[in-house]
C-alpha cells in the first residue's frame, strides 16, 4: 500500500512539473491516459531512483562531498532525463525536451513530493500521533 501511495505522489509532482516546466511533457488524447501515463512513468522513476541512484552516490561520493551536495541536483536531473528516455523506449508519451527542462523538473518534482509526504503521512507517522493523542488524554 505504501509503495502505491509513493507512486501516486510521485504521479502528482510529474504533472506538476509537467505544468510548471515548458520542456517536459505528457502526451494523450484524454486525461486518464495522462494520468495512467505519470502513473507508469512515477513508477519508472521509483526503480530508476531505487536501482541506479544509490550507485551513482556512492561511485560519486567525492562529488558530493566536494560539491556540498549540490552535485545531487544534477544526479536528479539526469535520472529524470533517463527516466524520460525510458519512457520513450517503453511507448510512453512522456518527454524531457533536456538536461535545463530536467532540472528545473527534478527540482519541482522534489519539492512537491516533500510537500505531499508532509501532508499525508507514513503509517507509523499516524500511529505515533494516536499514541500521542491517547496519552494526552489519559
Amino acid at each position: 500500500m505504501r509503495i502505491l501511495l509513493k507512486v501516486g505522489i510521485t504521479a502528482v509532482a510529474l504533472w506538476v512539473a509537467t505544468v510548471l516546466i515548458g520542456g517536459i511533457s505528457v502526451d494523450g488524447d484524454t486525461g486518464a491516459r495522462r494520468a495512467l501515463t505519470l502513473v507508469a512513468v512515477a513508477a519508472i522513476f521509483g526503480l530508476v531512483n531505487t536501482f541506479i541512484k544509490p550507485v551513482i552516490k556512492t561511485l560519486g561520493c567525492a562529488f558530493y562531498v566536494l560539491t556540498l551536495g549540490l552535485i545531487g541536483l544534477v544526479v536528479n536531473a539526469l535520472l529524470l532525463w533517463l527516466t524520460s528516455e525510458l519512457a520513450g523506449e517503453l511507448d510512453l508519451p512522456f518527454h524531457v525536451d533536456g538536461f535545463w527542462p530536467a532540472f528545473w523538473g527534478a527540482i519541482v518534482v522534489g519539492v512537491v513530493g516533500w510537500l505531499l509526504h508532509l501532508v499525508v503521512p507514513e503509517k507509523h507517522e499516524r500511529h505515533e500521533r494516536s499514541r500521542k493523542d491517547d496519552k494526552k488524554r489519559d
